[in-house]
């Protein structure tokens, strides 16, 4: 009898713990919503309207400190990019939130991600849109998003190990490309495998130092139009050795 109350008084303690940590979650992800707004607010020229509801909505459900090794939620929603080894970071929540925002990314698109790292990006799409293609070039990044996304049950989110600069043509073609890696140009390939009327969201200019973040449309075949930003700084985008 004694040991049965031990164990229930230690099982009672783990879950009020749980419970406890669970509330401080839903918190700082509430928190992290609003600082969200607070920098959109700051920039009426470039989000006039603020950042679209639905992704707000989406970030609000998406659990980050899940994406994040051995992440907390003291951690996960604080906005800033965070570590996730392999010199790679999941970026900072409000650049999540402009990216997807700016790519106008609806229920019906296929969209596609270059440079899954955590998965984070490719979770947030997957709220939206119908697929999501992501691909990572470093395979233990590419393995732990795998995991986490079908733990967390968006199963229509694809995972590939590949260079990202060819993009993945055989998901496409795309409404919406994402691009978390800096790179001094826009990938011919990624513009070949987006939808005319389509968007690519990337950040451009030298890896090392601040880039723009641009947004290129797909105007007709070969055609193009784009638009700068804001100045950001992002992990150099990596290339498979030729």
């Amino acid at each position: 009898m004694k040991l049965w109350w031990v164990m229930a008084v230690a099982f009672q303690l783990v879950a009020t713990h749980a419970a406890a940590e669970e509330a401080q979650c839903v918190r700082e992800r509430a928190a992290m919503i609003e600082t969200i707004r607070a920098h959109a607010a700051k920039d009426a020229t470039t989000l006039p309207q603020g950042i679209a509801e639905p992704v707000l909505k989406a970030m609000a459900e998406i659990e980050r400190h899940r994406f994040i090794p051995e992440g907390t939620c003291a951690v996960g929603y604080v906005d800033r990019p965070v570590s996730i080894g392999h010199r790679s970071t999941i970026s900072q929540p409000f650049i999540v939130a402009l990216m997807t925002h700016l790519a106008e990314v609806r229920p019906e698109h296929t969209a596609l991600e270059i440079g899954t790292g955590s998965g984070y990006q490719a979770a947030i799409l997957a709220k939206l849109v119908k697929q999501v293609c992501t691909v990572e070039i470093l395979a233990p990044l590419a393995v732990h998003a795998m995991r986490v996304l079908a733990e967390r049950g968006h199963d229509n989110a694809r995972v590939r190990v590949g260079d990202g600069y060819d993009g993945w043509p055989e998901c496409g073609p795309y409404d919406s490309i994402i691009v978390t890696a800096a790179l001094g140009h826009v990938p011919a390939p990624l513009v070949e495998q987006l939808k005319v009327g389509g968007r690519l969201v990337m950040p451009l200019g030298p890896p090392g130092d601040v880039q723009y973040l641009t947004v290129i449309e797909k105007t007709g075949p070969g055609e193009t139009r784009g638009r700068v930003v804001m100045l950001v700084r992002f992990v150099p985008f990596v290339r498979s050795p030729h």
